[in-house]
Formats: C-alpha cells, sequence, structure tokens
C-alpha cells in the first residue's frame, strides 16, 4: 500500500486548522440557574398578599405560572428538540382524556365560559404546568433550586402566619382571630398550610439526602424545625395528617440509621418549639384532639365534609362513568346532600370581613374528580398520579442501585416522592381552589421531572 493510500489523522484538521478559526468558535456556557428562575417567580408571586374577598379567583401566581408555560414554549421553539420524552407525554397526557370528556359531558347543562374555565384550571394545575417545570428543570441542581424556593416561601409564609397568631390579627377561629393564614387571607385558609408543608417537606428531603452537604444539611433541618410551628398555627388537621405521614416516609426510605437521627432532631425540636416556647395553647390542644374525634363526635366541620361526601357520592351514582360534567357539582349538590350539610362556612379576620363563603366542592379531590368526571375521569387522573408514584420510587431505587456504599437516597428523589405522597394524601380532605393550587402544578411538575425525566443533561444528569 503506498503512503498516499494512508488514512487521515484524525487530528490533523484540528492541527491545519489557523490559531483565529480556534479562538473564533463560539463558547457555549452554561447559565446557573437560568431556566428554573421562571418557577422561582412563581413561588415569589405567592408571597403577594391576596385582596380580601380575592382568594377564590386567579392571582398573581396563576399569571406569573401562565409566563412560566409561555417562557418554556418558547424555549422549545428556539430549541427545535423533542419537548417530553415518551413516558412523560402519556403519564402527563393521560388526564386530558378524562378532562376532555367531562367538558364535553357538562357543555350539555352548563354555559360554555365556566365549562371552559374549568377545564382551563385543571389542565393548568396537572398538564401545562407540570410539563413546563420538567421541561425547565435541567438537574438536580436546578431541582434543588427549585426545593429551596419552596422552603424560602414557606418560612415566609409562616413568619406571616406566626406574626397572626401572637398579635391576634389572623383568621377567625372559634371567634378568635388566631388562625395563620400568610398573605392568602381567610379565604384561602388552607394556602399557608399548604405552602408551610410542602416546604418543610422539602426542607425535611435535602436534610435527609445523602448527597446534601453537611451544612446545607444542619441548615435544611434547622428550616424543618423551624416550621413546625406556623404549621401547628394554622390549625389544618388535613396538613398535620398529611405532613406526618410524608415525614414518616421520608424518614424510611432515608434509612434507618438517618431516620433514627432526624426523627430524634423532629422531636426535641416539636417539644422545644410547639411546648417550651408556648405555642401549645388550648385551642390547639382541642385541635389535635378532635382529629380523634371524626367519627365519634365530629365537629361542624366535619360533619359538613361527611355531607359533601355523601352528596358527591349520590350524583355520581346517577352518572357513573362520565359523571355530572366539570363545575357542575354546586348544581347537583343539594339534590344529593342530607340536611345536615349547612352549605356554608364563616369566614373573617386577617383583613377581611365577616362573610358566609359556600362549600361549592366536596373537599376531596378524589370525590370532586368522581362526581364530575365519572369513573372514566377518575381512571384517567388517578392512572397518572399512581404512574408517578411508581416510576419516582422506582427512579429513588435506581439510584441507591448506583451508589450501594452511600446508604439513604438523593435528596431529589425523597423530596419528589415526599411532594408527591403529601399530595395525595391531602386530596383525602380537601382539593384544588383558591392561589396556592399554583403550589400543586408546581410540585407535580417537580415530580415529574424526577420519575420521567431519564435523558441525561450535561453538566449534572437527568437524576
Amino acid at each position: 500500500m503506498s503512503q498516499a493510500a494512508l488514512p487521515e489523522p484524525a487530528h490533523r484538521g484540528a492541527e491545519a486548522a489557523p490559531p483565529a478559526a480556534r479562538r473564533a468558535a463560539p463558547v457555549v456556557r452554561r447559565v446557573p440557574y437560568g431556566p428554573v428562575l421562571p418557577v422561582v417567580a412563581v413561588l415569589a408571586a405567592l408571597a403577594v398578599p391576596v385582596a380580601p374577598g380575592g382568594a377564590g379567583g386567579a392571582g398573581p401566581a396563576d399569571v406569573v405560572s401562565g409566563l412560566l408555560v409561555l417562557c418554556c414554549a418558547l424555549r422549545l421553539l428556539r430549541a427545535r428538540r423533542r419537548p417530553l420524552t415518551p413516558v412523560a407525554a402519556v403519564v402527563l397526557g393521560l388526564p386530558v382524556a378524562g378532562f376532555a370528556l367531562a367538558a364535553l359531558t357538562a357543555l350539555a347543562v352548563s354555559p360554555a365560559p365556566a365549562v371552559c374555565a374549568g377545564l382551563a384550571r385543571y389542565l393548568q394545575v396537572f398538564v401545562l404546568v407540570p410539563a413546563a417545570v420538567l421541561l425547565l428543570v435541567r438537574d438536580r441542581a436546578d431541582f434543588r433550586a427549585a426545593a429551596w424556593a419552596f422552603v424560602g416561601l414557606a418560612l415566609f409564609q409562616g413568619a406571616v402566619g406566626t406574626h397572626q397568631y401572637l398579635t391576634g390579627t389572623g383568621a377567625s377561629y372559634q371567634g378568635a382571630p388566631v388562625r395563620a393564614v400568610g398573605t392568602f387571607g381567610a379565604g384561602d385558609v388552607m394556602g399557608m398550610a399548604t405552602a408551610v408543608a410542602l416546604g418543610l417537606v422539602c426542607a425535611a428531603g435535602l436534610a435527609l439526602g445523602r448527597d446534601t452537604r453537611a451544612r446545607e444539611r444542619a441548615v435544611a433541618a434547622g428550616c424543618a424545625a423551624v416550621l413546625l410551628v406556623p404549621l401547628a398555627l394554622s390549625f389544618s388537621r388535613g396538613a398535620w395528617i398529611a405532613t406526618a405521614v410524608t415525614c414518616a416516609a421520608q424518614l424510611l426510605l432515608a434509612g434507618v440509621r438517618r431516620a433514627l437521627a432526624a426523627g430524634a432532631v423532629l422531636a426535641a425540636a416539636a417539644v422545644v418549639l410547639v411546648g417550651g416556647l408556648g405555642v401549645g395553647t388550648a385551642l390547639l390542644a382541642e385541635r389535635f384532639d378532635s382529629i380523634t374525634r371524626v367519627a365519634d363526635a365530629p365537629d361542624q366541620s366535619v360533619r359538613d365534609r361527611y355531607a359533601l361526601w355523601s352528596a358527591a357520592v349520590g350524583s355520581w351514582r346517577e352518572h357513573p362513568v362520565t359523571g355530572v360534567g366539570l363545575k357542575n357539582f354546586p348544581q347537583v349538590r343539594d339534590g344529593h346532600a342530607p340536611m345536615s350539610l349547612s352549605a356554608a362556612s364563616d369566614t373573617g379576620g386577617a383583613g377581611a370581613a365577616f362573610r358566609r363563603q359556600p362549600l361549592l366542592s366536596p373537599h376531596d379531590m378524589y370525590l370532586l374528580v368522581l362526581s364530575e368526571q365519572g369513573l372514566a375521569g377518575l381512571t384517567a387522573v388517578a392512572g397518572s398520579w399512581l404512574a408517578l408514584l411508581v416510576c419516582a420510587l422506582g427512579g429513588l431505587r435506581r439510584a441507591r442501585l448506583e451508589r450501594p456504599a452511600r446508604a439513604g437516597g438523593p435528596a431529589c428523589g425523597l423530596i419528589a416522592c415526599g411532594l408527591l405522597l403529601w399530595q395525595l394524601v391531602d386530596f383525602a380532605y380537601g382539593d384544588i381552589g383558591g392561589p396556592s393550587t399554583v403550589l400543586t402544578a408546581l410540585s407535580f411538575g417537580l415530580v415529574a421531572w424526577w420519575a420521567t425525566a431519564a435523558e441525561p443533561v450535561p453538566g449534572g444528569g437527568a437524576r
């Protein structure tokens, strides 16, 4: 073989290139936390005070969440890449079929604007915003930044709520203006409880993560302990139960050794902060005790909830497959509710005048979907949530197998599993509604990233 037939060395072209051309080559630099900043902006918008009486409509965070979806769409057009993996597309797209069928059913008996508003709300919370968060979060660093933003919002809302309790400027509870509601106001009494609980779950995941640095772990553990106070002062039994179940699950997923250490720290913090600093009051003790009496001696709020659940089941039985249609539960409620239903709850305080707030939902997400969307809608929605839970736990298991020498799971996996579990437990006592609903959408987005983002990203990896 002649020398001319020898193959060209792979590096010769690079050597032949002039130095000026090499210097002129563009350098692609990664902007730290750039794409995840819109997610942080939505959380920051949730700190804006809600106008009295306006908690039932769209708030600033809803507007910013729309901009979040638009920002994600523009990035996809510029990048010209496949937006979602097949698994993510199926999991997030599955509820759309149930929503669309329920909307078509509702159009036969309800005005189109109300039905479209309900459809848009469901798509925002369970499809569009979660998909946007999934696409904007690039790696674990972005995920952790979003988690710390959850913690920051929780600390802010918790500080406002604690101040309301101490100064007697909170929402009315048993005639006293002591209920901590943060900036969400009396119209969304679950808003601060949700923000604080989700921030506590994120802080617990960061503190328990095997990949968390010692200093960051200490700060996260301190934040989780501090957030126990405003969570208690929210007087929200549903948030207490969901948080207790979730934190117990996070401790078990983190490993026995970490569970014992973190559990001891949280128990000590609860004793010192809730008991030693005088946070435990007669009202709080009575609220805790009422959890054990929800079956034998329920209070009026529990009786109303039982009545609403009965109405939801009764309306579903008339339309078992497709339900009564989106936003139609208030129209059929009275025809199936027992006489014990008071139909409205008293709200006031925290800057708002006293008013009777109508009970327009069954305060149970599963029963709300069942009554308005039937078995078809519940199968699609619950199937999506179950798939997310299975994929999230599977991702945590794979992350453990990759590094078996280090006990416990990564912080992102513990946070994702915790956020999803909290939502699934809380849905047994509440449903979507009010400005704080955006937190549910963001939570599902972070869960979807951990559960379905299988393609590695340069500089951090999908997991």
